[in-house]
């Protein structure tokens, strides 16, 4: 047998060790694969983060040069002035580096060729003049373009020999008079210097680099790529720059993405043989926590079993089948109980005596099996006091000192006790602490409630019972705080206002209580229930009016 049980354990190592195998190669894959996202992740957020900051100095300059050409427009009869809106462009904003207005050959007869030019020189503004016989304006692509395509152009890359002397990609819009002719072309130059820093810094990975190709694919900026990449392969990530024509690429080399995952499984090797050995001593331990789950498990089914049967026991107390007097017309009445646990402190209870309707709603304080007990000594003392008397103060003042005389845990009940003659609509109440009832006249409001002190608290205490008459058709609403406290996922409350909504209309008892239990689930929705819920809902509709 111990031969026998040496063989399932090396059975049992020989299957850890193939799982460990198993495992270490489904790692390895899921490993390369979260490190080949975390790579798309990183290159793709650079080249949004890059992409963006281009896109912020190319919206400056389009924006400096749209909301330039209205004025322009309007110093087209005044060429001297022209030179005024290039300043004024280039001065308050601080993308723009350079800008000029060149007039189309032949528009102004009286100047054949004319662009003054305005650009940055240090801290202040230098002007100058395009049209010379080494810069010939009107064939450059920032001239020609937008006037063919009678739009805004971002111009090829250029170093502006002749204008800014620095390398630059300028933004031009042709200018259009009030006859519909092109007048002039408006433009705004951006060095590209601040780009080329920009781009030479940046390092998703050790070795990996950004370019940004032109619009003809011709490489605008590329830092040098330092030292040598024994990788012989590289993944590429591409993503276009709007409006530019532009294109940004970012190329990092293999080794730089999956270098660290040879040595992750070397140490992943050594980590299963640590783990093999382990394993050994785990399958003791592991049998014998088995069997003290397995103890548990038993305890907790026995319980989960028993609170089961409380449960019932304790819904079995409550009235729970309406109409529950069907031979009855001048009642209507619908009750419900929800736990907030298997077993819960509200009760509720009624019953006719000598043409009396005797009703009560009642919350203990606290939650399970305790406040379960407490609630099943006050449902039975409700029923033995109220055979016995008449009167809900003397009911209630009994109950009481029955309750202080064996509540050695400090446990008290909220509680509310009504006694209602069903032959003139006289109801007599007291209250002990618990939430005013709702009546429902031709309005609706809360009972006038004395609130006295919950039951349990101090023996030989005097309740203060109160009285009122109903009419045809009013209807008591009787509830504990479950309601007015339900939780939402938010930790809002139902409240008494979405209550008090929720009772507007004529309905029958049972329509009364479904309704506002709808009510109260769309508003808690997934949140968990926080406390016991009750609700009785009496209708007082006697065969004639009163």
């Amino acid at each position: 047998m111990r031969k026998l049980g040496n063989l399932k354990a090396l059975l049992l190592v020989f299957v850890a060790a193939l799982t460990l195998e198993a495992t270490a190669i489904v790692q390895f894959y899921y490993s390369q694969k979260s490190i080949r996202i975390e790579a798309d992740l990183r290159a793709e957020s650079q080249m949004d983060v890059t992409r963006n900051k281009i896109m912020d100095v190319v919206d400056q300059a389009e924006a400096a040069v749209r909301n330039s050409v209205w004025i322009a427009r309007w110093a087209l009869d005044y060429p001297d002035s022209l030179v005024v809106v290039c300043r004024r462009m280039v001065n308050d904003n601080p993308a723009v580096v350079g800008s000029t207005i060149a007039l189309v050959p032949g528009y102004n007869s009286k100047l054949p060729l004319f662009s003054p030019y305005v650009c940055r020189d240090g801290d202040t503004l230098r002007t100058t003049s395009l049209a010379t016989e080494q810069y010939d304006y009107p064939s450059q692509e920032w001239f020609t373009k937008p006037i063919e395509i009678r739009d805004g152009y971002w111009s090829e890359p250029y170093v502006d020999e002749g204008g800014g002397e620095m390398l630059m990609t300028t933004f031009s819009i042709p200018i259009i008079d009030n006859k519909g002719r092109i007048a002039a072309v408006l433009t705004a130059d951006i060095s590209l210097e601040w780009l080329k820093e920009y781009v030479g810094g940046l390092r998703v990975y050790p070795n990996a680099y950004c370019l940004v190709y032109s619009r003809s694919n011709q490489i605008m900026v590329g830092p040098p790529v330092q030292g040598e990449i024994d990788s012989t392969k590289f993944y590429t990530y591409n993503a276009s720059v709007e409006r530019t024509g532009w294109a940004l690429s970012t190329v990092i080399p293999e080794e730089d993405i999956y270098g660290g995952l040879t040595r992750m499984g070397t140490m992943v090797l050594l980590l299963q043989l640590i783990g093999l050995a382990m394993i050994i001593l785990m399958l003791r331990w592991f049998i014998k926590g088995q069997q003290k789950y397995q103890e548990l498990d038993n305890k907790r089914q026995k319980i989960e079993s028993e609170l089961h049967v409380a449960t019932g026991i304790q819904m079995s107390m409550v009235p729970k089948t309406f109409p529950p007097f069907p031979e009855r017309h001048d009642l209507d009445m619908a009750a419900t109980i929800v736990p907030a646990k298997e077993v819960g402190g509200d009760l509720y209870d009624f019953f006719i005596r000598d043409e009396k309707l005797f009703f009560c709603v009642g919350d203990v304080s606290g939650k399970g099996v305790p406040a379960a007990l407490v609630m099943a000594v006050t449902r039975t003392t409700f029923r033995n006091m109220s055979a016995q008397y008449d009167s809900p103060g003397r009911i209630v003042r009994a109950m009481n000192d029955g309750l202080s005389a064996m509540n050695e845990n400090n446990m008290f009940v909220t509680f509310f006790c009504g006694v209602l003659d069903l032959t003139n609509g006289h109801l007599r109440y007291c209250n002990a602490g618990h939430n005013p009832p709702m009546i429902l006249t031709d309005a609706i409001r809360q009972l006038p409630v004395i609130p006295n002190l919950p039951l349990g608290v101090v023996g030989g205490m005097e309740f203060t019972e109160q009285e009122l008459h109903l009419n045809y058709d009013d209807a008591l609403f009787l509830y504990t705080d479950g309601l007015t406290e339900a939780e939402n996922e938010e930790h809002g409350l139902f409240g008494e206002s979405r209550m008090e909504q929720s009772l507007h209309g004529r309905k029958s008892a049972w329509n009364h209580l479904q309704n506002i239990k709808a009510r109260v689930a769309d508003f808690v929705g997934s949140a968990p229930q926080s406390d016991d819920l009750t609700m009785l809902f009496i209708h007082y509709v006697p065969s004639s009016s009163r």
